[in-house]
């Protein structure tokens, strides 16, 4: 997923003040419901900049003072600087923030009532074959860096996987049962968003690209730490930042727009369109709701639906 693009680069303030104390609660709140640590930060740092932005904050005393004025200032602020998308994803961070507020301390909930920004769709576009082996092709080589590179690339296109799933997978080669990867069975163990686990499968071509990683790994000084993907010259494990930038620096080098959710909109359309059940592609991708079905992919809905034409009607009609 891209970041959104902003027309103003300076820092977010997020000195709360006194509104800080809530801010915290909150956060304990969503702890307690299993929310992921991202998701966590993603809303308290929305709360949080909403609170340092408010108009005449020294003379407020409660957040009971807070208005859907305020709340429709600060949507229009966001919307004049960044994208439909990265509003409406703020928007909710708020509405659950002052709805948990609204029954935890019987207070008005100053958003009810309001609508969330109306998100302009960006499609993302799958690959063509021809980029999927440019790709492959400029991390063919023997040399470590290749080698993970190419293994990184096969995994994404194979799975679809989150980035961040990616970066999770652990590798204990002397103790299978505590190892993520079974390429005897061609399957990764992944732990999705909550630390929900599911399996996804791997063909054998990946399964080759694994396995030639994993035997230049092997030499690796930092060999014995459990994170699978390791850094060049004996660095330490590949952060989920770092794989972004290898993902999109070899997309770079062989003049392909890459980066890593757009494997996720490429698996699912390859699914659909060679026939997959949708409630095979929810379990696969980890998905809980059927709407995400729509979204992944769309960018060739059409052409799978010609496809699926030419497949099914008989061509004397």
């Amino acid at each position: 997923m891209t970041a959104p693009r902003s027309r103003s680069r300076q820092p977010k303030q997020l000195d709360a003040g006194i509104f800080h104390a809530e801010v915290s609660s909150f956060a304990l709140r969503l702890a307690a419901e299993g929310k992921a640590a991202k998701t966590i930060r993603t809303y308290t740092e929305a709360v949080q900049w909403f609170a340092a932005a408010l108009p005449g904050k020294a003379s407020r005393a409660s957040w009971e003072q807070v208005t859907s004025q305020d709340i429709q200032r600060w949507m229009a602020w966001l919307l004049d600087r960044y994208s439909t998308a990265y509003a409406s994803n703020q928007y909710r961070a708020l509405q659950q923030f002052f709805k948990w507020l609204a029954a935890e301390d019987h207070l008005p909930d100053p958003m009810a009532g309001l609508q969330p920004p109306h998100v302009t769709a960006k499609l993302v576009p799958v690959f063509t074959p021809e980029e999927l082996t440019r790709l492959e092709r400029a991390c063919a080589g023997r040399s470590f860096t290749q080698r993970r590179d190419a293994a990184i690339i096969a995994v994404f296109t194979a799975t679809g996987i989150r980035l961040s799933e990616l970066a999770g997978i652990r590798y204990h080669p002397d103790d299978p049962a505590r190892s993520d990867l079974d390429l005897q069975a061609r399957q990764i163990r992944i732990r999705g968003k909550g630390g929900t686990a599911r399996t996804v499968k791997i063909g054998h071509q990946t399964a080759r690209s694994l396995d030639r990683y994993l035997r230049a790994r092997a030499r690796h000084t930092q060999a014995h730490r459990p994170q699978l993907w390791l850094g060049v010259n004996n660095r330490g494990p590949l952060t989920a930042a770092g794989i972004y930038q290898i993902v999109a620096r070899r997309g770079r080098q062989c003049g392909v727009n890459v980066y890593p959710h757009r494997f996720r909109h490429h698996f699912s359309h390859t699914r659909l369109d060679r026939g997959g059940a949708e409630r095979d592609l929810m379990e696969l991708n980890g998905w809980t709701s059927p709407q995400m079905l729509t979204r992944y992919g769309a960018s060739a809905r059409g052409a799978r639906a010609r496809r699926s034409y030419d497949r099914i009607m008989d061509y004397s009609t």
